[in-house]
């Protein structure tokens, strides 16, 4: 969705939340925030602070990041879904946000029930990367490593529940080989793991481009069924003898639930009238 079409649909969610007489003001009324659940410095953070940049100029409102990591992203759910459905807190949500029911026995609120629909923001490939010296040039050659050394070679992730950790684990199960895996608390720590010689690779988002390209990673492959535009060089995992490791990492901008209620509570009360929640 185009960025003018995002503010739109954001401005109509505050809108149709709004209590009447408070709709003949402008949107936004005040500070906008757009909570991000992971560390600074991560691909999740650099596109909020696009969309921040953009909509505050067009907006004239401040539009601020507020980063709550932890516990694979549901710190950050858990706060956005208790606050006012009023437009004025956006989550960027990622591909964590619809695991996190399988992973854990019980979570403060409903990934799904809880939260509105705005717009997707981006869809990009996980990468498999190794320092950029290494004498690996392929995935296959990785995997003829660890067959040679079982249990041995370790790998690094932005932690347990995340995009990268769960690509990682499918393609230790559909290839049957056995390595370590190493978590840590954000993606640039998990990169600078590898750039360091202390893992021997990372299975990551787009946040590694830039130590690709300055040559201390090296990618192998990525998770997506065609090539990545980013990186037209490197395979994909089916290309590379993996066929059943494709995933793809996608990020959204949703909202606290409670605009559809609002609605039908608004339309009982106009019933001359038609509204349609817009999407």
């Amino acid at each position: 969705m185009p960025l003018n079409r995002l503010m739109a649909a954001i401005a109509a969610a505050w809108w149709l939340a709004a209590p009447v007489p408070a709709r003949a003001l402008d949107f936004p009324t005040g500070v906008v925030r757009i909570v991000v659940p992971y560390l600074p410095g991560g691909s999740a953070e650099a596109q909020a602070r696009f969309l921040a940049a953009e909509l505050q100029k067009q907006w004239g409102k401040p539009v601020i990041i507020e980063n709550k990591p932890g516990a694979g992203t549901t710190i950050g759910a858990a706060f956005v879904a208790t606050q006012k459905p009023d437009g004025h807190t956006l989550y960027l949500a990622s591909t964590s946000h619809t695991v996190t029911p399988s992973l854990y026995k019980s979570l403060p609120y409903d990934p799904i029930k809880g939260f509105e629909q705005i717009s997707m923001v981006s869809v990009s490939p996980f990468l498999l990367a190794v320092k950029g010296d290494s004498d690996l040039k392929s995935l296959g050659d990785l995997a003829q490593l660890a067959r040679s050394k079982p249990g041995t070679l370790s790998w690094a992730s932005s932690g347990v529940g995340a995009g990268p950790y769960l690509s990682g684990q499918l393609f230790q199960t559909k290839s049957g080989l056995d390595m370590v895996h190493v978590p840590f608390t954000g993606t640039p720590p998990s990169l600078n793991a590898v750039v360091g010689g202390h893992v021997n690779y990372v299975l990551c988002d787009i946040t590694a481009l830039p130590l690709i390209r300055s040559g201390q990673l090296k990618a192998l492959a990525v998770t997506t069924p065609k090539r990545s535009p980013l990186l037209p060089e490197v395979s994909t995992f089916a290309e590379s003898g993996f066929p059943g490791v494709e995933v793809s990492n996608w990020s959204s901008i949703i909202v606290p639930a409670g605009r559809r209620r609002i609605l039908r509570r608004f339309s009982t009360r106009r019933s001359s009238k038609r509204w349609s929640s817009p999407r």
